[in-house]
């Protein structure tokens, strides 16, 4: 643990953003913090030190703070089961936010979330009561997802892949954002700005989230008195805010904001293209006998079947692997549970199981083009995005051509 100064001691939030709430029996001290400052590591270490608090809040859910805490939380990943799961997106965004974080250490030489780090550890080492009260992060992706069209989901992939490609530094703009605001929002900034929607959910319902967290677990029947609660400077006006004016139960507020809304029964677009597929098909056969619909049906497999496989291949995928993708491709547009890149990507991880030197080293192989096919992990995520993108193109070009053939 660093020195630290008498001063720094009588007075360890001289100086700093802070706010301090008074509610049922509890005083709650919101210390804004910069997520990338020395200074907010040392201003969190001081604060605790003084002996002031008797209970630490932070701004994790517990999967972030085992990543910050533990080297070797990555490599305990099962990959099969994400896949199976359906949490590639998510996988995929959580390395994004890692590579978007690796660059800043690297640059800046500080480790971003150091002093929320440095708060769980400090906080145990004394016995103290420590409380996460973000939400997890899978849930405000799939939040803020849920409200987006398909053009939106589009650009955020299009937008996670470039993340976990690039290697330029930060901007400057970026690094005085993230001093003042949040690491997802400076994550994904691009598209928060762009997207109400994303806002909403990474920034403004992670406030109300929190500050229901903080009344719910930090309570004065708990023995609770003084509370430190560390948080994005981004967080501290709106969290303050909430958490002097809310009234609605805690427990209430969290269920709410933890729901992802149900997505509608009826999948009208899947059973608008199947309808096509297979009306298109039967009016084939009805019009051209079966010489006219038995072409239809090749060449919807091979439009799809071929370039879900070249997806596929260009991502290195193992052969049993690309025959899953061919198969699987033209089945897609039927059924979410066919989706080819999901079944290429799931094959690519059974075959090829990710070992722990793959998952050791994936933060430093995403950095390079060549990394991406020699690092296992990231060619089964290159396996599922080409795939589906092969997939994707040859559905509107398969769809396309028959379109034109029955026109015709």
């Amino acid at each position: 643990m660093n020195d630290i100064s008498s001063s720094a001691l009588h007075d360890p939030l001289a100086g700093q953003p802070h706010q301090i709430v008074e509610r049922d029996g509890v005083r709650y001290t919101l210390l804004g913090t910069a997520h990338v400052s020395r200074t907010s590591v040392e201003t969190v270490q001081a604060a605790i030190a003084s002996g002031d608090y008797d209970t630490v809040a932070i701004e994790l859910d517990a999967g972030r703070l085992q990543a910050l805490t533990d080297p070797d939380a990555l490599a305990k990943l099962d990959l099969v089961k994400v896949i199976r799961e359906g949490k590639t997106h998510l996988f995929a965004a959580n390395l994004a936010l890692a590579a978007y974080q690796r660059r800043l250490a690297e640059q800046l030489d500080v480790e971003p979330g150091a002093e929320l780090k440095a708060a769980a550890l400090d906080a145990r080492e004394r016995n103290l009561p420590l409380h996460l009260i973000d939400r997890e992060v899978g849930l405000t992706f799939k939040r803020a997802l849920s409200r987006l069209g398909w053009w939106g989901r589009a650009k955020i992939g299009a937008g996670i892949m470039m993340a976990m490609f690039a290697d330029e530094e930060v901007g400057d703009d970026e690094i005085e954002k993230l001093k003042h605001g949040d690491m997802l929002e400076s994550s994904f900034g691009e598209f928060a700005a762009e997207s109400p929607a994303l806002y909403e959910s990474i920034i403004a319902e992670r406030d109300r989230y929190m500050a229901a967290r903080l009344r719910e677990s930090v309570t004065h029947a708990s023995g609770a008195r003084e509370v430190l609660a560390v948080i994005g400077a981004g967080h501290l006006q709106g969290m303050a805010e909430h958490l002097r004016s809310d009234v609605e139960a805690p427990a209430t507020v969290r269920a709410a904001l933890e729901s992802v809304p149900e997505k509608s029964k009826v999948p009208w677009f899947t059973i608008a293209l199947a309808a096509f597929l297979v009306g298109g098909f039967a009016w084939g056969f009805y019009r051209g006998g079966v010489d006219v619909g038995a072409d239809l049906i090749v060449q919807w497999v091979l439009a799809t079947g071929l370039l879900g496989a070249l997806g596929c291949a260009i991502a290195g995928g193992h052969p049993l692997s690309i025959l899953a993708a061919f198969i699987s491709s033209p089945l897609t547009p039927l059924h979410p549970a066919l989706a080819s890149g999901t079944v290429s990507a799931f094959v690519e991880a059974a075959l090829r199981k990710p070992t722990h030197a793959d998952f050791m080293a994936l933060r430093d192989d995403v950095q390079t083009v060549r990394g991406w096919w020699k690092n296992r992990v990231a060619r089964i995520l290159l396996n599922f995005f080409l795939t589906s993108l092969g997939t994707a193109i040859g559905v509107w070009t398969g769809g396309l051509r028959m379109l034109g053939k029955l026109v015709g």
